[in-house]
């Protein structure tokens, strides 16, 4: 049995903005799958501390006056995803994230606003992992597909069912169902182990990375610097050009 028919774990963001580095969580979730099916789920809203912008408010659709009203404090909800999320990690299960270097740098970052262990720390100095990345692993096996590479195009390609995007917990529920579509559609994706596969990441991550620097400065911009780092960047507010979200 492959890893995309056991647990996985399903993770999403909403957010004020799409600077990870800067951005506050909205709205989180963390679903369990197995072999496609929803077995638990586990779901924060959180008052961000900072208004919402009006253009992030239109996605998520999360407004102010709702998340002051009926948000919990920022560092709380922080603090219980990251918790949630590693309890699954040191028990070897999975965390699936569409774009994961967003997510999980985003995350990252609120943990460091507020003074809170890192996911490192949690983890007694290990990295998170392993994680699969549908938005990684697609632009790496169908690399020559046209069209967008966001998450309803990609579910869209694979015939998964994404039934409210930008709901955070319909995009981690998408986002887990992408990842067993992706494997059993390739098949050198399901064979490897979720500690090879994670490897592979890394490495497919800094490749593509790479590549799109070097488009970059062939059209013009010759200081660009795209960030190699997956599926966790340094969280410190200093903004890398290149490192912005591309899944919305």
């Amino acid at each position: 049995m492959g890893w995309h028919q056991e647990l996985l774990i399903g993770f999403d963001l909403e957010t004020t903005g799409t600077d990870p580095r800067e951005a506050r969580i909205v709205t989180g979730a963390v679903i369990e799958v197995r072999a496609g099916q929803q077995l638990g789920r586990r779901e924060w809203l959180a008052d961000p501390g900072v208004p919402i912008p009006a253009d992030a408010v239109a996605v998520h659709g999360i407004s102010n006056e709702r998340a002051t009203a009926e948000g919990r404090p920022a560092d709380q909800v922080a603090d219980a995803i990251a918790n949630t999320l590693v309890t699954y990690w040191n028990a070897g299960v999975p965390v699936v994230a569409y774009n994961a270097a967003f997510d999980l740098t985003l995350l990252s970052a609120e943990l460091l606003r507020h003074g809170l262990p890192s996911l490192r720390d949690r983890l007694g100095g290990r990295d998170p992992a392993p994680v699969i990345d549908p938005y990684t692993i697609d632009r790496t096996v169908e690399r020559y597909r046209r069209g967008k590479r966001n998450l309803e195009a990609v579910c869209a390609e694979y015939g998964v069912v994404l039934t409210a995007a930008h709901d955070a917990s319909a995009d981690a529920l998408a986002a887990a169902r992408l990842a067993c579509a992706i494997a059993v559609r390739h098949a050198k994706v399901a064979s490897a182990g979720p500690a090879e596969l994670h490897r592979r990441q890394i490495e497919w991550y800094a490749e593509w990375a790479a590549d799109f620097q070097s488009f970059l400065r062939r059209k013009g911009d010759e200081t660009a610097v795209v960030d190699a780092s997956w599926p966790l960047r340094d969280p410190a507010p200093d903004p890398v050009p290149g490192a912005d979200r591309t899944t919305g």
